[in-house]
């Protein structure tokens, strides 16, 4: 997260930055990870797109995340839409098209690579911040 908050602050004024929350990849009623319970993290999946929102509300608190935080609708729509599950790199082009999209998370989520993209993809492409 580090590494794309960088990005955020160096594109800032030419991107637009979010962080899409989507289905809890980890929570006690399916894949705990250790590292959660050492950081006293325990997350029930969400049920409701009032407690999604919630949680990612938590999530961007806990982990510090300066851009803004959408939040996928309980139906998982945008995670299904565009593989993100359990997390994935993309920037939409002003056309709305999809300019880059990163190898599926974490293995695949490599910041290093959007950066790439955002240095070869011409400046009227980028989608300007409001």
């Amino acid at each position: 997260m580090d590494a794309l908050e960088g990005l955020h602050r160096q594109y800032r004024d030419q991107v637009a930055f979010f962080v899409v929350y989507i289905k809890e990849a980890h929570p006690e009623d399916g894949w705990v990870l250790g590292r959660n319970r050492r950081a006293e993290v325990r997350v029930s999946d969400p049920t409701t797109d009032e407690r999604r929102a919630e949680v990612a509300q938590t999530c961007a608190v806990r982990m510090r995340i300066n851009m803004p935080v959408l939040v996928d609708g309980i139906d998982n729509a945008v995670a299904s839409a565009y593989g993100g599950w359990p997390d994935r790199l993309y920037l939409i082009g002003r056309d709305g098209r999809i300019a880059f999209q990163g190898g599926e998370g974490p293995f695949g989520f490599k910041p290093g690579e959007l950066e790439r993209a955002l240095q070869g993809v011409a400046r009227d492409a980028f989608p300007l911040r409001r």
